[in-house]
C-alpha cells in the first residue's frame, strides 16, 4: 500500500483529493493535515466522506509525513516549497497542487507569484506534471509540480499540432478563450464568486496578464521546441466546477493539407483520459463533471485557414486532483487509470 499524505486538506482540490484516494485500492490515507481544523474529524467537515475516511485533522507536526511514501499539497502558493526539501531528504515523494514547482526561471515565479523562491535547486530539479507530455520523466520524478488547470486544457488541446517542431499552425497570434467554474477560485470566502455575484453573470478577468500565461507559454514552447506566443483570457462562468477552453490557430500551407482530425484521433489513442470527439462535435463540461476525462474536438470553418480547437474537463479533476492521482500512479508503477475509473455525472 502507498502510505499517503495530504497537506492543506480543507479546500475543494484537497477534499476531491480525499474522494478519489479513500476508494483508490493501493492507497493508504496516513494523514490530513489543516492547522485551524486539528482534531476534527475529516468525515464532520465532508459528510460526503462519511464511510469513507475516518481520520482527523492533524497539525503537520503531528502528522508525520515523513513517514509517508508521498505527499500531496492541496495549498496555497509558497506553502510547498517551505516543507518540500525536509520531505525529499526523507525519501518522500512530493507532489504539490499549487504553483512552487511550475514555473522554472524564479524570477518569473517573483513576478506572477509576489514571493521569492526558497529553493530554487528543487525547482530545477521538479518535473511539470502534465502526464501526456511528461510520462518518462513523471515515472522517474520524486519532485512534482502540477500542471495548473487552464494550462492543462490548452496545452492537450495545441499538443498534437506543436509537438516535435511540427510547422502546422502559426506560432505567433495564437488565441485561449477559456473559461471556468467558480470552484476554481478555491474555498475561501471572496466577494467575487459569492452566489449573488457569480450567477446570472459572466466577465473576463485578468485580461492584462494571469499568472496562467506564463506557465502556458512555457510549456507550449518546450513542447514545440521553439517560442510560441498566445494571447490567454480567462472568463468566470456561473457554475460550480468546468472549464471550457476554445483555441483559435492559423493553420499554416502544410497545416491546409493536414487531416487534423485524423491527426488529433492518432495522438490521442492510447491516452486513457483524453477523448477526441467525433467530428463536428461541440463538447460540453458537464459531459467530464467529476471525471479525469478531457474531451477535445477540432473544427475548420467554411474549411478555411482558421482551426477551432474546444476543449472540456474538470478544473478539480483532470484540472488538478485526478490528475495528481494519475501523477502518482505513474510514479509508483500502477496503471494511470487505477482509481480514477470515475464515470462522469449527467445531469
Amino acid at each position: 500500500m502507498i502510505k499517503v499524505g495530504i497537506v492543506g486538506g480543507t479546500g475543494y482540490t484537497g477534499v476531491e483529493l480525499l474522494r478519489l484516494l479513500s476508494r483508490h485500492p493501493d492507497v493508504e490515507l496516513r494523514a490530513v493535515t489543516s492547522r485551524k481544523e486539528a482534531g476534527m474529524k475529516v468525515a464532520e467537515m465532508f459528510p460526503s466522506l462519511r464511510g469513507r475516511v475516518d481520520i482527523a485533522f492533524s497539525t503537520p507536526e503531528e502528522a508525520k509525513l515523513t513517514e509517508c511514501d508521498v505527499v500531496f499539497f492541496a495549498t496555497p502558493h509558497g506553502v510547498a516549497m517551505a516543507q518540500a526539501r525536509e520531505l525529499l531528504d526523507a525519501g518522500v515523494k512530493v507532489i504539490d497542487l499549487a504553483a512552487d514547482f511550475r514555473l522554472k526561471d524564479p524570477a518569473e515565479f517573483a513576478k506572477w507569484y509576489a514571493m521569492e523562491h526558497s529553493c530554487t535547486d528543487l525547482l530545477a530539479e521538479a518535473v511539470y506534471g502534465l502526464p501526456e507530455v511528461n510520462r518518462a520523466a513523471i515515472q522517474q520524478a520524486r519532485l512534482i509540480g502540477m500542471a495548473g488547470c487552464y494550462p492543462t486544457s490548452v496545452q492537450l488541446g495545441l499538443l498534437p499540432l506543436l509537438e516535435n517542431g511540427k510547422k502546422l499552425i502559426e506560432t505567433t497570434g495564437l488565441i485561449a478563450d477559456c473559461k471556468s467554474g467558480v470552484s476554481g477560485a478555491g474555498r475561501k470566502a471572496e466577494v467575487g464568486t459569492l452566489f449573488a455575484e457569480s450567477a446570472d453573470n459572466f466577465k473576463a478577468y485578468g485580461v492584462k496578464g494571469h499568472r496562467h500565461s506564463p506557465e502556458i507559454m512555457q510549456g507550449l514552447s518546450e513542447i514545440h521546441g521553439a517560442p510560441v506566443q498566445l494571447t490567454f483570457v480567462p472568463h468566470l462562468t456561473p457554475m460550480i466546477r468546468g472549464i471550457h477552453s476554445t483555441i483559435y490557430a492559423r493553420l499554416t500551407e502544410e497545416g491546409k493539407n493536414t487531416d487534423i482530425q485524423k491527426l488529433f484521433e492518432e495522438r490521442f489513442a492510447n491516452e486513457v483520459f483524453v477523448d477526441v470527439m467525433p467530428a463536428g462535435s461541440c463538447p460540453e463540461t458537464r459531459s467530464v463533471r467529476g471525471s479525469n476525462t478531457a474531451r477535445i474536438a477540432v473544427h475548420r470553418p467554411g474549411n478555411g485557414d482558421l482551426l477551432v480547437i474546444l476543449v472540456v474537463e474538470d478544473n478539480l479533476v483532470k484540472g488538478a486532483s485526478g490528475q495528481s492521482v494519475q501523477v502518482m500512479n505513474l510514479m509508483f508503477g500502477l496503471p494511470e487509470q487505477h482509481g480514477l475509473d470515475v464515470v462522469p455525472l449527467l445531469p
